[in-house]
């Protein structure tokens, strides 16, 4: 499985080539909260929207997938690996997680 913790994903800021939150959620539940760390990209893209916009994602680029709580990401996360991206991983947990673990001030839904 391509799991990594919420520690191991903030750990990603700063590293080069630099690593992107892919989140998956959709667009109300980013109004209401979002994961911002200096050093990482970020870009929504809905999970349905994954497959007529996986153009916008580089397959070399490390890509941390996350919704909620892991599971539409884990999903997100075995479609991209099928589609030779070879460096994505599902943040365990999903926002919430980070949330709890990493930045409290980010909002709990």
């Amino acid at each position: 499985m391509r799991e990594l913790s919420v520690r191991e994903v903030a750990a990603l800021a700063g590293q080069q080539p630099q690593a992107l939150l892919l989140d998956v959620r959709e667009p109300w539940e980013v109004a209401l909260a979002r994961i911002e760390v200096p050093g990482l990209a970020w870009l929504h893209v809905p999970m349905g929207d994954i497959p007529a916009r996986m153009q916008e994602l580089e397959p070399e680029q490390p890509v941390a997938v996350y919704c909620h709580h892991g599971m539409r990401s884990l999903q997100v996360v075995a479609f991209l690996s099928r589609q030779g991206f070879d460096v994505v991983y599902n943040l365990a947990g999903g926002i919430d997680a980070w949330s709890r673990e990493i930045d409290p001030t980010v909002p709990r839904y």
